[in-house]
């Protein structure tokens, strides 16, 4: 009995051992020799390392000067191995494989978004196709319809996370990446709304007009505070370099570069003194988006010119940088089509002169900007045949939602041009770039679904939420795994007594 009860405490002991060599990564608890990059020794460069002067391309995850090196073990090596009687790895791979559907919402971030977005922009592309058949609004009402139950699911989704993990509410607008994203939730309710004006606004009364009216200058508002609110924390509370630029640096200022696509539809279905109004106010907004965006245009040139290409994984956010000018050239141009019957007989001077001359000056500005759009399409086309070519393999984003919504804009924006040139073979164009997005989009939401079931996203340090550029995601109190663990620990050396007697 004496040697039985030495054997326990040295059990209990080793049990104790086990614990604290366990890391307590994001709640799950994962043995040291287990431990992957990025969770012992690694660590995410900073934009220190800029500063003391560090040159080349950008760098990859480095150890500090006093880590040791990490030498991978046989899982049959020490304690933690398979024929261990205190602890079965199996069990910890098993949680490792296997979260928790509560778990996996705590990695719901705002890049789904991205997924109305799309969904609205589809919607918004097929009211605007010239060559129209029979069937095609009922497909835009499909779309349009849900866009607004992937909406409602977003927003529970989030809140729920929110609810359930608190911490994580701070920690999305604090992320140098996911902040980033958190526009896309105004934008998809700007899309939203842009569905109403186009296939509600035509069936159904007056009192649709008022509320879209008034529902506008809210998501004005709301695309004012999100794009100004985000650039100003990110320049409050982090340092950036050229060197760390994407394309996605662009998207906070999205919200402002729909509400003018939206003052253009829904100027037409107003009286002439709101439908000014509207127009004014539109044209406003989207010159400040544009703008803005246009400014960033040259720290992305510059980061190409110097750092090359980005990788692989971040390629996807190229096409960003088509939507500023596409939406532009849209909503200039339908704007500016409206503007003759919202002006009265003495608007600057003389209203029908002084609208035609607007449009005629507008139709060739905007061929401009609408070429420029067409560039940065073919050179984000080019950078992704380029990585194709190399291994054929891209590792799924919820960014590769942007070889969508921001092309739907350079799609609206063909159409524009057509339209106000009287140019059929640029509405075919456009006609043919609409079947490509309506297949782009069903390949990327079934990729998505896949990846969701493959642990691509929906996963820890899979997601937009990652550890990366020095923040660390706020730990989950570990105390409840810990439990766990010493529950299996304690029924193993329960297992070994009953088997000794």
């Amino acid at each position: 009995m004496t040697q039985l009860s030495d054997d326990f405490v040295q059990q209990e002991n080793s049990r104790d051992d086990l614990i604290q060599g366990l890391n307590i990564h994001h709640g799950i608890p994962i043995p040291s020799d287990m431990s992957r990059p990025g969770q012992d020794g690694y660590r995410t460069p900073t934009v220190h390392d800029y500063e003391r002067g560090r040159k080349g391309d950008t760098p990859q995850d480095e150890r500090p000067p006093d880590a040791k090196p990490a030498t991978p073990r046989p899982l049959s090596a020490g304690l933690f191995s398979r024929q261990s009687p205190l602890l079965n790895l199996s069990k910890i791979d098993l949680h490792l494989e296997r979260l928790h559907w509560r778990e996996r919402i705590r990695h719901y971030t705002w890049t789904f978004f991205t997924v109305t977005m799309a969904t609205g922009g589809i919607a918004n592309v097929l009211y605007t196709v010239p060559l129209r058949f029979r069937g095609l609004d009922t497909i835009g009402v499909v779309f349009f319809l849900l866009n607004m139950l992937l909406f409602l699911i977003n927003i529970s989704m989030i809140s729920l996370r929110f609810y359930t993990f608190p911490e994580t509410f701070r920690a999305s607008y604090m992320h140098p990446t996911e902040r980033l994203f958190l526009p896309a939730s105004v934008v998809s309710f700007g899309t939203i709304l842009i569905n109403i004006s186009q296939y509600g606004l035509p069936n159904a009364g007056p009192w649709l007009g008022r509320a879209v009216t008034v529902l506008f200058w809210i998501d004005a508002a709301l695309a004012v505070l999100s794009s100004s609110g985000i650039y100003l924390l990110m320049w409050s509370t982090k340092s950036f370099t050229v060197e760390t630029m994407t394309p996605i640096w662009i998207f906070p200022i999205y919200p402002l570069l729909i509400v003018g696509p939206h003052a253009a539809i829904i100027c037409k279905s107003l009286g002439p003194s709101a439908a000014l109004e509207i127009i004014i106010g539109g044209f406003t907004l989207q010159g400040i988006g544009f703008l803005v965006a246009f400014m960033i245009y040259a720290s992305f040139i510059y980061r190409l010119m110097t750092q090359k290409l980005p990788q692989a994984s971040a390629r996807p956010g190229m096409f960003v940088s088509v939507g500023p000018s596409g939406f532009t050239v849209a909503a200039v141009l339908g704007m500016a089509d409206a503007l003759p019957r919202a002006v009265s007989a003495d608007f600057m001077g003389d209203g029908p002169l002084a609208a035609m001359i607007i449009k005629v000056v507008a139709s060739w500005a905007c061929l401009w900007i609408w070429g420029l759009a067409m560039w940065f399409f073919f050179v984000s086309v080019g950078a992704h045949w380029s990585c194709a070519r190399q291994d054929g393999h891209f590792a799924f984003g919820m960014t590769w939602f942007s070889f969508i919504f921001p092309n739907t804009a350079l799609v609206t924006a063909t159409f524009a041009v057509g339209k106000a040139f009287q140019s059929q073979a640029v509405q075919m164009v456009g006609c043919v770039m609409t079947v490509l997005l309506v297949v782009g989009w069903f390949l990327v939401v079934g990729i998505m679904i896949r990846a969701i079931v493959k642990k691509q996203i929906l996963w820890p340090q899979k997601g937009e939420d990652r550890d990366e550029g020095g923040f660390t995601a706020p730990e989950k109190q570990p105390e409840r795994h810990l439990n766990t663990i010493s529950k299996m620990t304690s029924n193993a050396l329960a297992s070994m007594k009953s088997n000794d007697q």
